[in-house]
């Protein structure tokens, strides 16, 4: 094991041992004092059961038989999500047929960012993950089950899931992935279009032609944002099956995996000699090696938030600096949009997730010895599904080198020497930048900045054609107890056409810019946030700001101390439910704390 990777984990064991023994010790409470289904009064066991035809009821009074637990997040407003609408009476008949039973326990609410992208939901987002969390919680509180399968891809969904599930450890947990849409239109050329449209030379028809050729079948985006990034975590943490991640829907091979999925929760209950709580996969180890998956293929800069939250859920605690050691020496190996040209299928296709953790094992850059839904080793999770002449799943060795050099290379041969991740620091604060899809020479920026306190006000700007020269666009009080810390994707097409005509700018907010952070650079999640008194809300037009990625700094020429802090957002926030969600804008952490309301209970 490479020796910095060896460091981080052994600093982040000793940085959680209180809490992750107060953890496990909670797990091991649960595990131990859990009552068999046949030990609840007849009437909650009845209405627990009612629903069953009489072979599940006869299983479930026996007390002799699994019973998996479904959480699902369909809707079918969400391509990526559409094709769970058929999933549980798949898993209900695979279940049936092992001689077990399964049931949706509880749905969860799964929200698209593509549709709430620059409109008031999106400031919903991020605390959806929370509220994904404490609906999981609900639909486990039943204690009528024996393990979870769960049912989610998309930006918040698998965090939420994961928190909720890391919360009742003691049961095991598989994840089961719906897989994403054919390739459409290639990524460079919608982003062309966006561009073109915001520079005035293509009209909305020509838009909205280019976004449904794009986002245009069921299944997940196929750009590698954070749905993806969801994905590509969850089989480096061993809690999805290998090569799933990116199996097209309705195809035999998903219906496969969805029942190998289903057995495979069946086989680790605690009712068999594989138990495997989900709580005791999830350690130091698991968390390292996540942050290294997420590294070594450029993934989204949400993860930075979300992996401390689903830490936490474990009892663990990592920060920004572990992800800024770990990247110093894991490599970049993928170039998917919007790093590059390539798409998840062609990812996929050219080796995918399972030539990467098999690439980084061979290199000493992972931990190997893991547990996993699988059993111990995450070499396992190098294999390849395919099916035989009988249509049953088998599995082979994945690839030995990569089919497209343009999409995947070797750790000997990296796009970047380091990750696409890096962590900027200075008297502004802290932030995150995503580098791996920013050219060298706009890697760092000396510049006047120009102070927006919402993405409309530069956007007005922009269309006011004020917005000349070279400058850092300040956009302010988008952190998590402003207004939710909404993602801020509108700007990407403007900066990227400035840039275009020459112009040197880049994004400076306590905002999010999520996985699909492009070519222009942005220091995003500054922490701490304006509305908390951090030192982004003291800049004023003019103050020269210095943005340098390479050697990590942020810094502004100005004495910020000796400024009063901005005025905060207004409290009395309504439209679209937001006036709900004050409560956790009041209690919610700061973004590299994991911007989470269960911070306090961590």
């Amino acid at each position: 094991m490479h020796t910095t990777i060896e460091n981080v984990t052994d600093r982040i064991r000793v940085r959680s041992s209180i809490s992750r023994a107060a953890y496990l010790q909670r797990l091991e409470n649960a595990a131990s004092n859990r009552k068999p289904r046949s030990s609840m009064g007849c009437s909650n066991l009845a209405h627990g059961m009612a629903a069953c035809d009489a072979t599940g009821k006869q299983a479930l009074a026996a007390d002799y038989s699994a019973n998996l637990a479904i959480i699902t997040a369909y809707n079918d407003m969400l391509s990526a999500h559409q094709p769970y609408e058929h999933y549980p009476a798949r898993i209900r008949d695979t279940a049936r047929a092992a001689g077990a039973n399964a049931q949706v326990a509880g749905g969860v609410p799964a929200m698209c960012d593509g549709v709430t992208q620059g409109r008031e939901g999106m400031e919903l987002s991020l605390f959806s993950r929370d509220v994904i969390a404490l609906a999981t919680a609900v639909a486990l509180s039943h204690d009528m089950y024996d393990a979870g399968l769960y049912l989610g891809v998309c930006d918040k969904i698998v965090p939420g899931l994961l928190i909720g599930a890391l919360n009742f450890g003691h049961l095991p947990a598989v994840f089961v992935p719906a897989g994403p849409m054919p390739s459409g239109l290639p990524n460079k050329e919608k982003a062309a279009v966006r561009e073109a449209y915001a520079a005035g030379t293509a009209d909305r028809s020509q838009l909205l032609a280019a976004e449904s050729a794009s986002y245009h079948a069921p299944g997940t985006c196929t750009f590698y944002g954070t749905a993806n990034s969801n994905q590509m975590l969850l089989e480096f943490m061993g809690l999805q099956l290998p090569g799933s991640s990116f199996e097209p829907p309705g195809t035999l091979m998903r219906d496969a995996l969805t029942e190998a999925a289903t057995l495979r929760a069946l086989d680790i209950t605690h009712l068999g000699n594989r138990y495997t709580p989900i709580g005791r996969i999830v350690d130091e180890r698991c968390i390292v090696n996540a942050m290294i998956g997420l590294l070594a293929t450029g993934g989204s800069t949400n993860h930075t938030i979300h992996l401390i939250a689903i830490a936490a859920a474990a009892g663990i605690s990592i920060n920004w600096q572990d992800f800024a050691d770990l990247g110093s020496v894991v490599p970049l190996l993928a170039s998917v949009y919007p790093n590059g040209a390539a798409d998840v299928n062609q990812f996929h296709a050219a080796g995918g997730i399972g030539f990467v953790i098999a690439e980084l094992l061979r290199n000493e850059l992972l931990h190997d010895d893991v547990p996993t839904i699988l059993g111990e080793g995450l070499h396992r999770f190098t294999q390849k599904p395919s099916l035989g002449d009988t249509g049953s799943l088998q599995w082979r060795d994945g690839a030995a080198s990569s089919a497209d050099r343009s999409v995947l290379r070797t750790v000997a041969d990296p796009f970047q020497t380091d990750g696409g991740i890096r962590v900027l620091d200075g008297n502004i604060g802290q932030a995150v930048t995503k580098v791996s899809a920013v050219q060298t020479q706009h890697q760092s920026i000396r510049a006047p900045a120009r102070v927006f306190r919402s993405q409309e006000a530069l956007l007005e700007a922009f269309e006011a054609g004020t917005l000349e020269g070279d400058f850092v666009a300040v956009v302010t009080h988008q952190g998590p107890a402003a207004n939710g810390m909404p993602e801020l994707h509108m700007l990407s097409p403007v900066l990227g056409t400035l840039q275009n005509r020459g112009q040197k700018v880049a994004l400076l907010t306590d905002g999010r810019m999520s996985g699909a952070s492009g070519k222009v650079l942005s220091a995003i999640q500054v922490s701490p946030e304006a509305q908390e008194g951090g030192m982004i809300g003291r800049i004023c037009d003019g103050d020269i700001v210095q943005i340098n990625a390479q050697d990590g700094l942020l810094l502004v020429d100005a004495d910020l101390t000796q400024r009063p802090a901005a005025a905060q957002a207004s409290a009395d926030v309504t439209g679209v439910g937001r006036e709900l969600f004050r409560l956790f804008r009041d209690n919610v952490s700061p973004a590299s704390r994991g911007a989470s309301i269960f911070s306090a209970l961590s």
